[in-house]
């Protein structure tokens, strides 16, 4: 029987798969996930965030730390976590990266199956499993990228499963384990932290107790346990970045660097209209179980209407980590995904007879295809983009190191080159402000908004490890943001000790000419 004609069962939940037919689905869900980010998996050049995030973690396997040898805001296990899978692939393996972003997904994909087969069975969890799958890389090429909503995503799935699920215990110390999960998904990504919250009120609520037969403290216990474990990860985080020194800078790049008082209005137009073109399926089978909080009819979250409150909080909560910003990137959309699939999937696994269901159903496998046919074209244009890259390893050696002046952190990985500074984006020396209207409008003055100190830091760093070459990338837009000549210390630096040696349509090269460090044949 195909799995879309699976019908409910008697007593309100979805009959059980046979263990053969459940495997024979699970094998094909894998496969479908992995061809359907097969361009990512062959595309030779890390994608959007992972090449930040990448140059830290380099930065960090040759000795650095985070925060202060290269400076990027994320939170601290989101770095950890992309030194490890280096660690283990080495570095500059894109393959093996895109390798990890697509085990990463199937994790992902895991627990929210075990969410849904605890709430309704087997089909329901395959169902949330396939629409995390298909509609995770909503937006082409951008979103197949190992960035932060994919990596607290994981974490916040199990977490939100240990929490959802019946427990023989009346204490439940699984829930210690599930602040824990919570925490590790702030420690990736900041939105997570308020992620956790719909967990803590569904502990507390009356329908919670009334379904699991529960006496008030033993309510609080679990609500208890949930914040312990939460609190006490973060705790340990934060003594292990004293230990390293790097606790001051961590909680400024973390959380006091993220106050830009700008809200693009192009950005949210037009990526949420977008959003809710691509996903229109997801969002009206997922609102069709929001209607049902005000409803006391029998449907498919009959006696479980705690935990379609703790679903519908938590799509709420994503949507105010989207919006949170002001900046509205098509990746933020990602973290709303989890949720929206939980809510959508008993209706579409067939729980109610929900109207046209065999339809929205066949728009979930059009949008599969079309997003795997879209997303290679996406990713060929960052394939085919100039590069210096290949200019500045072949004319360097492994001991040089380079200066890149823009928001092109890329340029190291394709130089293979260390950064002879901690800025590998020069946004704290010039303001620039991420996702503004104005960006890179250069008649927007972002001056009161340089780091204080910043300068002083990039001279004290050229000092430790001067640069063998400088490359501006900003000169390569048709109207220059930031041309080096408006910064004194570094036109006075670029005029004396290097010459300008290429022009390309990515930028200028300039090499050093100083004898502090010989030149290369």
């Amino acid at each position: 029987m195909p799995l879309s004609e699976v019908e409910p069962g008697p007593g309100g939940s979805l009959p059980e798969l046979p263990p053969s037919r459940l495997r024979a689905w699970a094998l094909w869900l894998v496969l479908l996930t992995a061809v359907s980010r097969l361009p990512l998996l062959v595309h030779p050049r890390a994608v959007d965030d992972e090449r930040v995030y990448s140059v830290v973690a380099h930065e960090m396997l040759d000795g650095g730390k985070p925060y202060r040898d290269a400076i990027e805001r994320k939170p601290p296990a989101l770095f950890w976590t992309y030194a490890a899978i280096y660690r283990v692939v080495g570095k500059y393996n894109w393959a093996g990266l895109h390798l990890a972003a697509l085990l990463w997904v199937l994790l992902t994909m895991a627990g929210l199956y075990a969410i849904g087969r605890a709430l309704f069975g087997a089909t329901a969890g395959l169902i949330a499993a396939l629409l995390y799958g298909v509609y995770q890389p909503w937006w082409p090429g951008q979103t197949l990228a190992l960035n932060g909503e994919v990596l607290m995503n994981l974490p916040l799935a199990w977490g939100a499963f240990l929490t959802l699920r019946r427990s023989a215990s009346r204490t439940r110390p699984e829930l210690l384990a599930a602040g824990v999960l919570f925490a590790l998904a702030f420690l990736l990504k900041q939105p997570a932290a308020i992620a956790a919250v719909p967990f803590g009120v569904y502990l507390l609520l009356p329908a919670y107790r009334k379904s699991r037969g529960l006496r008030p403290r033993e309510a609080l216990l679990h609500a208890s346990l949930l914040t312990l474990g939460f609190f006490a990860t973060l705790g340990g985080v934060l003594l292990v970045l004293r230990a390293q020194g790097i606790l001051a800078e961590a909680l400024y790049w973390t959380i006091g660097d993220h106050s830009d008082p700008y809200f693009n209005l192009g950005n949210a137009t037009g990526y949420s209209l977008a959003f809710i073109a691509i996903c229109a399926p997801l969002l009206i089978a997922g609102a069709r179980a929001v209607r049902q909080t005000r409803s006391s009819a029998p449907g498919a979250w009959s006696g479980k209407r705690a935990e379609l409150l703790a679903l519908v909080l938590w799509l709420a909560v994503s949507a105010v980590g989207v919006a949170a910003g002001g900046r509205f990137y098509p990746h933020y959309y990602i973290q709303l995904i989890p949720p929206l699939a939980l809510l959508a999937a008993p209706g579409l696994a067939g729980f109610d007879r929900m109207p046209r269901r065999r339809e929205l159903l066949g728009a979930v496998a059009v949008t599969a295809l079309a997003l795997t046919v879209i997303h290679p074209l996406r990713l060929q244009r960052n394939r085919n983009a100039e590069s210096l890259g290949e200019f500045l390893q072949a004319n360097s050696t492994p001991q040089d190191r380079i200066f890149v002046w823009g928001q092109a952190a890329d340029l190291y990985l394709e130089a293979r080159r260390r950064p002879a500074s901690r800025y590998i984006t020069t946004f704290p020396l010039t303001g620039y402000v991420f996702g503004s209207p104005r960006s890179w409008d250069p008649s927007f003055d972002t001056s009161n908004r340089i780091l204080p100190g910043a300068w002083d830091n990039l001279a004290r760093d050229f000092a430790a490890h001067p640069p063998l070459y400088i490359v501006d990338t900003d000169a390569a837009r048709p109207l220059p943001r930031y041309p080096m000549a408006g910064y004194p210390y570094l036109r006075d630096l670029v005029a004396t000790h290097y010459r300008l040696l290429r022009r390309s349509r990515a930028g200028l090269i300039y090499r050093r000419v100083d004898p502090v460090i010989a030149p290369h044949s």
